[in-house]
């Protein structure tokens, strides 16, 4: 397999400029969540993990509840219009983060930003498979991911390195200004619109259509499902691995970095691998591998030491991208284009909705059984694994065809 390939979506133009806006946009995003709790601890000190935790359960909130309709409008209206609209709002209502003063006020911005992303997201990945070809779609998208987990290893650490020479208020302007880039860049595409199905339904039949699609389909139904499992598996590891590092192990801020930068890093290796891999590995082959191995690789999680913990955070990392980049392949090549942005729209709330479960589990295991966390949330992604696995035999079969519509 050549690792090279997901490369070759940058040799077409309009997605090379989209792919060019998101970057810059994540970029920016990552200035913005260092110096959110940076924000964070200057108005509530020890609190602070609680404004960050709420900041998070607003931020699926949003998403639950804006981008189903987000995938409908995509649907219909030019997409360069949402995303770039969205690059500029976003850019406006971060550029108010510095001023605030109340926690309050982070609340009600974190809420409308998020709102924001809950239609940029889905529109923009509808947008991919748009631009590239729905038979091309997964170099573009593995390129994407491979970016995305890249700058969630090394964003945190450039925005830490600025923070400490303009402050960490400032943060919020430098993003505030890549979303205007990423807006500016995104008006240079050509027209973004999809083509209209043969049926006009309306708005609420089109939500409820978006989610029927996911649910018809096996396939997907199946990636959708194993979403529940990466999710279960890596809200463990965003929860619990800070406890575990400095409370378990008694060790620093910086062995804790090392470990999540593996886990960054398997998932940015594991993108290469799946654009690599092209067609020649079912997209349910490498969602089911992917699911047991950040199941696996979390069980062992409370009883090793760092450099053990960082090779299975690496491994996690792999599992947890190969559950759900081949997901986002799989929504553009069994559904067709008139209906794409809907499906999008649906799989964001619907995976976020798993999250939102995830998340509230992850924590009450750390609470009630500190020093078996991982095993029992490692168990638990197991059964809904297996679960899943029967009901799905013989329902995964990796042939790619439009999904119908319901009419």
């Amino acid at each position: 397999m050549n690792a090279l390939v997901p490369f070759s979506a940058l040799r077409n133009p309009r997605f090379a400029r989209l792919y060019a806006a998101q970057t810059i946009s994540q970029i920016g995003d990552a200035f913005t969540w260092v110096a959110l709790a940076l924000l964070a601890y200057q108005l509530a000190e020890k609190n602070a993990a609680v404004v960050l935790g709420t900041a998070l359960t607003l931020r699926v909130t949003a998403f639950v509840l804006f981008s189903p309709l987000a995938g409908v409008l995509a649907d219909r209206l030019e997409r360069r219009t949402i995303l770039a609209g969205c690059h500029f709002a976003r850019a406006v209502v971060i550029g108010l983060m510095p001023f605030v003063g109340e926690v309050w006020q982070v609340y009600v911005l974190m809420f409308v930003l998020n709102s924001l992303t809950a239609f940029f997201t889905p529109t923009n990945q509808a947008t991919v498979p748009l631009v590239v070809g729905r038979e091309d779609a997964g170099p573009a998208f593995a390129l994407s991911s491979a970016t995305t987990e890249l700058l969630g290893i090394v964003g945190p650490g450039l925005a830490g390195v600025l923070a400490a020479f303009v402050g960490g208020r400032e943060l919020f302007f430098f993003d505030a200004a890549s979303f205007v880039l990423a807006g500016l860049l995104v008006l240079t595409l050509p027209s973004l619109r999809a083509g209209r199905g043969t049926v006009e339904r309306s708005t609420l039949a089109d939500v409820r259509d978006g989610t029927a699609r996911l649910w018809r389909d096996a396939p997907i139904r199946f990636a959708l499902l194993m979403e529940l499992v990466a999710a279960v598996a890596g809200a463990l590891i965003l929860v619990v691995t800070v406890v575990r590092v400095q409370g378990g192990l008694n060790l620093g801020e910086a062995q804790y970095g090392w470990v999540m930068a593996l886990y960054g890093l398997g998932a940015t290796v594991a993108s290469l691998a799946v654009g690599a891999a092209g067609r020649r590995v079912p997209r349910t082959t490498f969602i089911l591998v992917g699911a047991l191995l950040t199941s696996l690789a979390i069980l062992p999680g409370d009883g090793v030491g760092l450099a053990p913990l960082m090779a299975l955070w690496l491994v996690a990392g792999v599992g947890q991208n190969w559950v759900n980049l081949p997901a986002e392949t799989l929504l553009a090549e069994r559904t067709e284009e008139a209906a794409q942005g809907r499906v999008y729209g649906a799989h964001f709330a619907w995976s976020h909705l798993w999250w939102a479960f995830a998340y509230p589990v992850a924590s009450l295991l750390s609470a009630r059984f500190a020093d078996h966390a991982f095993l029992y949330g490692g168990l638990l992604a197991l059964v809904i694994l297996a679960a899943v696995s029967l009901l799905s035999r013989g329902t995964t079969s990796p042939v790619t065809k439009p999904s119908s519509s319901t009419d």
